[in-house]
């Protein structure tokens, strides 16, 4: 299927998703801040530089959109009909980059939560991920993965 819009227009358009202050981040920072957590954004000193930083918990949180992250059995990472070959490899770039970081914040000691864009979509939700958010952190688990459970 051809694209509906010329290549510089739909350049023009992929260069307009934003990669942080998402719908989703903002809706979780939002949750978690009236829920009296504090935290650092976008961490800069930090591999990945993750979305949000809980010193006092020493972890961190991914907050991921299913699409480009490639959330497994989620019905929002479909792949473009055009170009799947490109689509593929820069997947798979994302998944390797998202696994790589993973693993060298828990090697220097780090805490690492991933936050699905699904799971923060609907507003009855957000109650039941800043839950388990609030109990991972007072756990000792190392990682954690929130999405939600789709039909």
């Amino acid at each position: 299927m051809a694209d509906i819009v010329n290549q510089e227009t739909r350049s023009r358009m992929m260069a307009g998703i934003r990669g942080k202050d998402t719908k989703p981040e903002m809706v979780l920072r939002k949750a978690l801040h009236a829920r009296g957590l504090r935290y650092r954004l976008h961490a800069r000193h930090l591999p990945g530089r993750p979305d949000l930083v809980l010193a006092r918990y020493r972890a961190v949180i991914f907050v991921h959109g299913c699409f480009w992250h490639r959330h497994e059995g989620c019905r929002y990472a479909t792949t473009p009909a055009t170009r799947p070959d490109f689509w593929r490899r820069k997947f798979a770039a994302n998944v390797k980059r998202d696994r790589d970081m993973r693993q060298v914040l828990v090697s220097g000691g780090w805490r690492v939560a991933t936050v699905w864009e699904c799971a923060l979509r609907k507003p009855d939700l957000v109650p039941v991920a800043i839950e388990s958010i609030i109990s991972w952190l007072s756990s000792e688990e190392t990682l954690f993965e929130l999405g939600a459970t789709h039909d």
